[in-house]
């Protein structure tokens, strides 16, 4: 299901939904989970390979998306904090300036670890709630894979050039609004930018550093307990 899909189906269900009953949204001390999809998409600003390599040799990441959650904890009718869930995304990575027609170069899974604290704006039992959030983000990198490409531009007539991403922390701000369509069932749609930077190191012995910085745009369902 594609995200505009999904938002058309969100719509239906709020309009369905919207009769069972007032909006009684989440007050001090309720906690309530989600489900949905989320798109990650990088927004990579690459450094060069090392040496030895051809100058203007950089690298980008492709988007994916995946099912996800959440669980949140309203610690006041104002503030919450919020914990994304998931099994983690999976990226190509490709060749961009001068080496972007060799494609796929690799690929990696990633995990974003995030906790955030949200306010968000109005009376708890509005309809309609925006909110910002500021947190913190692990990206944990894993399950690297370099391709044929990667080998011939890096050691051609090796086994094959490997590579690891190291894990950082990062800050993330977050934005988005929740309609709630009754006391029990509300929508969620929110975007999450992180500011990471890391390094690619090959087994070649270069690397490469690049800004990643992704944009992550979930619409979700969430219920309250």
């Amino acid at each position: 299901m594609t995200l505009t899909q999904f938002a058309q189906v969100s719509i239906v269900a709020a309009a369905c939904l919207g009769a069972i009953g007032s909006a009684n949204a989440q007050r001090a001390g309720s906690i309530t989970i989600e489900g949905g999809i989320t798109t990650l998409t990088p927004k990579v600003t690459s450094g060069d390979l090392s040496a030895p390599a051809f100058p203007n040799s950089k690298s980008d990441v492709k988007a994916d998306t995946q099912l996800t959650g959440a669980v949140n904890y309203s610690m006041t009718d104002n503030i919450v904090f919020s914990l994304p869930v998931g099994a983690g995304f999976k990226h190509d990575i490709v060749g961009a300036a001068r080496i972007e027609a060799l494609g796929k170069i690799g690929e990696v899974k990633a995990l974003p670890i995030t906790l955030l604290a949200q306010y968000r704006f109005g009376a708890a039992e509005a309809t309609i709630r925006p909110y910002v959030g500021v947190g913190a983000t692990y990206a944990k990198f894993y399950g690297t894979k370099g391709t044929a490409a990667l080998t011939a531009l890096t050691a051609p007539g090796s086994a094959g050039t490997t590579l690891t991403i190291d894990s950082k922390f990062a800050g993330s701000l977050q934005v988005g609004a929740v309609f709630n369509v009754n006391s029990k069932i509300y929508l969620n749609a929110n975007a999450i930018k992180t500011f990471l930077s890391t390094r690619t190191n090959l087994s070649s012995g270069q690397f490469i550093d690049a800004k990643i910085d992704p944009l992550a745009l979930t619409f979700a369902i969430g219920t309250k307990f």
